[in-house]
């Protein structure tokens, strides 16, 4: 789709919006509603919501309403007060914006207007240090040559100036005929891209003869930019309002879920879903209850005919006492603990960073707690960790090695004298240097020259240049001015081929106003420059040293040019205009433009930039390497000088303790091979362990994630340690999202504009205002100077086991009988088992926890040795562990279960069901974190050895041990048990009397409060205690006193039973 613009005409001001920004939110119609239905998007809030409403109903609540209405209403009052506060500071930051003053052109009248004002084809004016109010087309500037300097900070965060131009069609014109000026203007809907604009501009007679004039981001003024070093401008309004650039790529941004609310959100949902079966089955037994035996209690007065919702009633009472479960406190203490947590961030003098005065901030206050969770570090290079300050060290001229003995090649007195008896080749090298760029000199008052760069490479090849007596001081227009050794050399620039993460190069084109000579002039990278090399030109020495610059950790570009003549020159000309006048694929056939010209190039030399550490890097990586945080280092820089910065940061050891892995390969098979060569090494157990990582470049990475996502995957879990060269900036946020689909905690850190995206994608971003720029500390949840210094089961698992596979045998529990009613009533005396305690006793607690540490033993020796094999799918070994758990849980229960009824069934084996149910759902889900997990385990033959040794391991000696004490060692209990399974009458358990003396003593002994801490609800039933049975019984035989004919209690004993 296309926007058609006309110049100067105030017709089509309905046809597209005015200029006024809105970044809010809210309106004051729609705040309510809208700020209520995002708090209640969240399942704790809506469980809250639900709590107060049912205890409005007061024939269910036992508490006052207010006690959940009070805290709910203040919470969601803070909350909102919060958001709206945020609303009105962004509305008060709109009406500024909105309520500038600015100059247009209207009806051929300069008027001064609000900036709200601005409409699609007005002509804008702007002043030195003007703030741009909309996107505009350049179409005039106070300079001769159509020249202004923006600074474009505010709209991609660099700091340095860039250089914008008026389109052709305009040059030459009178300023006082841009008042008049008409024309139309072909260009693209709307879009947030900020470095393309590809347009058409057509001027009407009596201005220029309706020739088309391409338009590109160079011929633009974007919203948020300044006017800077230039008197005047005007363009003409094409993107206005929130559909700029900026305004399209503006929006708040959605809140990260940190993995504490994560959890918490689930916690809340699983504890709801607890409620439901606690409610259903006390509710059920109640409301049984209410109709049977309620009936026959007077003094309950239960009516005998109630009301359609009388069977809601006690369930939903059960509900609101069961609601303490998740208390409502739980939000405030959190979002208090995080603003604090925040602020700690901020106050942290050590995160200062002195020589920029810029402190730590935390712009996101809402996920502190993660940052104790990361487990990978995803890590620019160039001015994250290194200071991206720029420094020529070497260089290599024409096969000539300068530097290398001094370590500074400006110092070096061979290259020195080169220069002073000006040897062509050196001085071509040099003339590279400082024209070939798009630096920017200003000359100050007391004459000193300085410069504007757009990167630190181009700052500091220009300065080295200028140290070497071939100075850059001026640039008027087209015209470059050179200063050799107090020569002048001027050159008249013809046309610039621009530098993409594509071509990894740029060119300019330039006639020597000597000579009238046309000159190509090429810097880039070696694998973008020396394949083009001419044909007859060796360039093994170039190649080497690239090699010898990069194993220094050294920043390497290669330099080179070429004559042309002038019929070449021509014809590539009108291809390059038709090229950059296209609309579909301008880019792309600029590209291919472009290589018909940078071909037979003479290769001049080599040039080694050092970019230096930054304070501290080595010992924090190996700190935090030593916690168990994994660390992958993205760059775009070449491979060699990657590597050597990641083992100077100690992000890997030397050999022989480390090893690199490389993955390359320009076809799909090959980086195949590599992949499956790497993980086959990674997966081999060396005798003494290495310190791997895996090397991979932008060509392999983006075969390897478009073709092989799953074996790449599969090696990023094997390695702790990772280097990507060549890397995009989607590629960087690509590997965010991999790792991140993963559920592993991510932290991206970096200081430029190409790691926003990165930085955006990762749970936690950290962005440096560094020499880059301060794009990436806008976009991070945390910004900061400069850099300074498990358990096996996850942690949804765990939780799921307490909630879920353990609670439901135990709840169902309530229905287990020891023994009959009838038998019970035969022998109350029973009863004394569970007065004295002895259900429920230090022994038999002892005994129970000896199991269940011999029960875990069994499960991860067993898992451990028949998963040796696995040590990297921690993921199948925590499951193959929680399954032995589950599988001895059942059989524990069933063993200790003396009466089964279907629910207790349901709850054993269907319990045991269900969680092969679950996890095979979990299992099916990308992003749960067990990915196919269960799927694989159970087509496996050894998870099901596993399970069946963990249960007859675990239950062999229990069940041994219970036969023999149920056998010989029976207490009073069995005995009775026995009796009713076999139908029969119930033996003679012993003739001795028990002593009443020590019975006495034993239960006056007894604390007041111990029978009210007894809940036989949860009580096991273990084999009995022989101790315990002496200790209340003395030396008598401890089944006796069943005996119908003794028994006989002491009226001491029934007062201090009766006491108790």
């Amino acid at each position: 789709m296309k926007r058609y613009v006309n110049i100067n005409d105030n017709g089509q001001e309905d046809l597209y919006c005015d200029n006024r920004i809105s970044n809010t939110k809210y309106t004051i119609l729609n705040f309510l509603p809208k700020n209520l239905w995002e708090q209640f998007s969240r399942f704790m809030n809506q469980y809250f919501l639900l709590i107060a409403c049912l205890q409005l109903w007061s024939l269910i609540t036992p508490v006052n309403p207010a006690s959940t209405w009070g805290p709910l209403i203040f919470i969601f009052a803070v909350s909102a007060t919060k958001e709206a506060w945020d609303d009105y500071n962004r509305y008060l930051s709109d009406k500024q914006a909105n309520d500038k003053e600015v100059w247009v052109v209207k009806q051929g009248i300069k008027k001064q207007i609000q900036a709200q004002d601005i409409h699609v084809g007005n002509i804008v004016w702007l002043r030195e240090n003007d703030e741009v109010p909309c996107d505009l087309v350049l179409i005039g500037t106070s300079d001769p040559q159509g020249i202004c300097y923006v600074e474009t900070a505010a709209l991609d965060g660099e700091t340095d100036m860039k250089t914008r131009v008026i389109p052709s069609a305009c040059m030459g014109l009178d300023p006082e005929l841009l008042h008049k000026i008409k024309g139309a203007i072909e260009c693209p809907n709307p879009d947030k891209d900020i470095r393309r604009f590809e347009a058409n501009l057509r001027l009407f007679p009596p201005f220029i003869d309706n020739d088309l004039c391409p338009l590109t981001i160079n011929n633009t003024l974007l919203q948020s930019c300044y006017l800077r070093n230039t008197e005047w401008a005007c363009g003409v309004a094409v993107y206005t309002g929130n559909e700029t650039k900026l305004g399209m790529s503006r929006g708040i941004p959605e809140p990260k879920l940190t993995a504490v609310d994560a959890m918490i959100d689930k916690l809340t949902g699983a504890i709801f879903l607890f409620q439901i079966v606690v409610v259903i089955v006390l509710g059920i037994a109640g409301d049984v209850w209410k109709d049977t035996e309620a009936q026959k209690q007077w003094y309950v007065l239960y009516p005998k005919e109630g009301p359609w919702y009388e069977l809601l009633v006690i369930p939903l009472r059960f509900e609101l006492l069961c609601s303490i479960m998740i208390p409502i406190s739980i939000k405030v203490s959190l979002d208090l603990m995080k603003s604090l947590y925040a602020k700690f961030i901020d106050w942290d003098e050590e995160m200062y960073d002195h020589d920029t005065n810029t402190p730590s901030h935390a712009t996101n206050t809402a996920i502190s707690e993660d940052l104790g969770q990361v487990e990978y570090i995803l890590t620019d290079k160039t001015g994250t960790l290194t200071e991206n300050r720029m420094i020529f060290r070497r260089c290599c001229i024409n096969g000539t090695f300068y530097g290398n003995e001094s370590g500074d090649a400006l110092k070096d007195m061979e290259l020195l004298d080169a220069i002073g008896s000006k040897r062509p080749d050196v001085i071509r090298f040099l003339t590279v240097m400082a024209v070939c760029n798009t630096v920017i000199p200003l000359k100050s008052k007391k004459g000193t020259i300085s410069y504007k760069a757009q990167s630190q490479d181009e700052d500091a090849l220009v300065h080295a240049a200028a140290h070497l007596h071939m100075v850059l001081f001026n640039k008027n227009g087209n015209i470059l001015e050179v200063n050799f050794n107090a020569s002048i050399l001027q050159y008249e620039i013809l046309d610039t081929l621009e530098f993409t993460s594509d071509r990894k190069r740029m060119s300019v084109i330039v006639r020597d106003c000597q000579n009238r000579d046309i000159i190509l002039l090429t810097k880039g990278a070696d694998e973008a420059v020396l394949p083009n090399a001419s044909s007859g030109q060796q360039i093994r020495t170039h190649v080497e040293a690239v090699e010898q610059y990069a194993q220094l950790g050294l920043r390497t570009l290669c330099l080179a040019w070429r004559e042309l003549n002038e019929d070449e020159y021509r014809e590539w000309s009108l291809m390059f205009k038709e090229a950059n006048s296209t609309l579909v694929d301008r880019e792309w056939k600029l590209a291919e433009v472009c290589q018909r010209l940078e071909h037979d190039l003479e290769i001049l030399g080599v040039t080694a930039i050092e970019d230096r550490l930054q304070d501290g890097v080595p010992e924090t990586i190996e700190t935090l390497r030593k916690a168990g945080i994994n660390f992958w280092m993205l760059t775009g820089d070449k491979q060699d000088t990657a590597i050597q910065i990641a083992l100077s940061c100690n992000f890997i050891s030397p050999e022989p303790k480390g090893q690199l892995l490389l993955i390359d390969g320009k076809t799909e098979d090959e980086v195949s091979k590599s992949l499956e060569r790497v993980i086959r090494t990674m997966s081999i157990t060396p005798s003494e362990p290495k310190d791997v990582a895996f090397v991979v470049d932008g060509w392999a990475l983006e075969i390897a994630l478009k073709h092989h996502q799953k074996d790449f995957t599969k090696l990023a879990m094997l390695s702790r340690t990772a280097i990507c060269c060549r890397v995009t900036p989607s590629q960087k946020a690509q590997l965010v999202e991999l790792l991140k689909s993963r559920e592993y905690r991510t932290l991206a850190i970096g200081d430029g504009g190409n790691d926003v995206r990165m930085i955006q994608q990762a749970d936690i971003g950290v962005g440096i205002s560094g020499r880059e720029g301060l794009q990436a500390a806008r976009a991070a949840d945390y910004s900061i100077g400069s850099v300074s210094g498990s358990s096996l089961f996850n942690s949804v698992s765990l939780m799921a086991y307490n909630v879920f596979y353990t609670s439901i045998p135990v709840l169902v529990s309530v229905l287990d009988k020891d023994l009959s009613e009838r038998t019970v009533m035969e022998h109350p005396q029973i009863l004394f088992y569970c007065q004295a305690g002895r259900l429920l006793n230090p022994s038999t607690f002892a005994g129970w926890f000896g199991r269940s540490l011999f029960h875990a033993l069994i499960v991860f020796l067993i898992s451990i040795n028949v998963y040796a094999d696995e040590k990297n799918e921690n993921e199948e070994l925590s499951m193959v562990a929680l399954s032995g758990c589950i599988w001895l849980q059942a059989f524990v229960v069933a063993m200790e279960t003396n009466s089964f009824t279907i629910l207790q069934h349901l709850a054993i084996w269907g319990n045991l069901a269900a969680f092969y149910v679950i996890n095979c759902i979990v299992s099916a889900l990308p992003s749960a974190g067990m990915y196919t997990i269960m799927f694989r385990l159970c087509r496996q033959p050894s998870y099901w050895i596993s399970m069946f040794l963990i249960v007859a391991a675990g239950m062999g000696p229990v069940l041994s041990l219970k036969y023999f004490r149920y056998t010989y060692r029976s207490s009073a209990i069995n005995k009775l048990q026995q009796a009713e399974r076999l139908g029969g009458p119930i033996v003679s358990l012993g003739n001795v009397e028990p002593q009443m003396k020590s019975i006495d003593k034993d239960v006056a002994l007894l604390p007041m409060s111990q029978s009210n801490n007894r809940n036989t609800a949860y009580e096991p039933l273990p084999s009995d205690s022989p101790t315990s049975s002496r200790r209340f019984l003395g030396s008598a035989t401890p089944f006796d006193f069943l005996q119908t004919t003794q028994l006989r209690l002491s009226s001491t004993y029934s007062r201090n039973f009766k006491d108790n």
